[in-house]
């Protein structure tokens, strides 16, 4: 009998720049927005050497990280803790302070790097993993998580694309499903028939598997922008695509949304797309699409309908 195989002594949480931290090799990804990736939260205590973590901006995210990471060090194991300036690196080398670390903090190329050492005695941590965690909220009437888009409110233009869709029918999909509020919406209609939920997201793949509870829906945690032979011939889909990668504006998701979208759908299928009036995705979806029509405009928000 084999013996069992052992986690990897070091990890990292992201796609750190290169040159700016040195990523052991061996070492498991634990972030929840790459498909496949372990969980940071299952990480044993004291169980790594070392972990690098490109931390997010989001403060209660990104606290949750850093706790997470510094209960999985063993004493002394090192963390290495990196982000922009101006999206959470001013503050690492204080949050670190305060969970009873000494950091050595570096500035390069408009970032904040910061070394520890895992003290032998940490702050108490429980309160700030448990600020991060996953949540019900009375407002959304749905669990949650921080880090998910739109955590914690209804975003407007969700709001603007459930007060305009039609009832749907057949075989559909939710690209970017977040928590699934839309799909919710969807699946109030008995004619659908089949709903594919997927998200980039693991925190909103499974809080969306505890809002979704409909022997209908399929809920998986992949990247849309990888080729997906299971996505064909749907009869709709519906969908609030992402204009930020790592928080910096990326206007190519939303296009790379509209063709896969496209390439999904069977002849004379529908797309029904919410997005800010800003971007400019009218020439993909007529480049992609036989008809499009601007539904609504409201608020700094437009919905599209888009026929194949």
């Amino acid at each position: 009998m084999s013996p069992p195989t052992m986690p990897p002594p070091d990890a990292v949480y992201g796609s750190p720049p290169p040159d700016l931290a040195e990523i052991p090799a061996d070492a498991a990804q634990v972030s929840p927005l790459i498909p496949g990736s372990a969980r940071l939260e299952d990480l044993a205590e004291a169980s790594l050497d070392r972990i690098v973590v490109l931390a997010p901006p989001g403060t209660l995210e990104r606290r949750y990280a850093l706790s997470l990471s510094l209960r999985a060090l063993r004493p002394g194991g090192r963390l290495t803790a990196l982000a922009p300036k101006d999206r959470g690196g001013a503050r690492l080398g204080r949050e670190l302070k305060a969970f009873g670390c000494e950091p050595a903090e570096t500035a390069r190329r408009h970032h904040r790097i910061c070394e520890v050492a895992r003290p032998e005695a940490l702050a108490p941590l429980d309160a700030v993993i448990r600020e991060g965690a996953p949540r019900h909220i009375d407002n959304l009437a749905l669990c949650t998580q921080p880090g998910v888009f739109s955590w914690d409110r209804l975003d407007p233009g969700t709001a603007l694309l459930l007060s305009t869709l039609p009832v749907l029918s057949g075989k559909g999909a939710d690209f970017g499903c977040g928590i699934g509020v839309l799909a919710r919406a969807v699946l109030a209609s008995p004619a659908v028939t089949a709903l594919t939920l997927i998200d980039i997201d693991r925190r909103a793949v499974e809080m969306a598997r505890r809002n979704v509870a409909d022997p209908r829906a399929v809920i998986r945690w992949a990247d849309i922008r990888a080729p997906d032979a299971a996505l064909s011939r749907l009869d709709f889909v519906v969908m609030n695509p992402p204009f930020h990668d790592g928080g910096t504006e990326d206007q190519m998701l939303g296009q790379v949304f509209i063709r896969r979208a496209a390439e999904s759908l069977r002849p004379g299928g529908t797309l029904w797309l919410t997005a800010n009036t800003h971007l400019p995705y009218e020439a993909p979806l007529n480049a992609a699409f036989k008809s499009v029509t601007l539904k609504a405009s409201a608020g700094g928000y437009k919905i599209y309908e888009a026929r194949t």
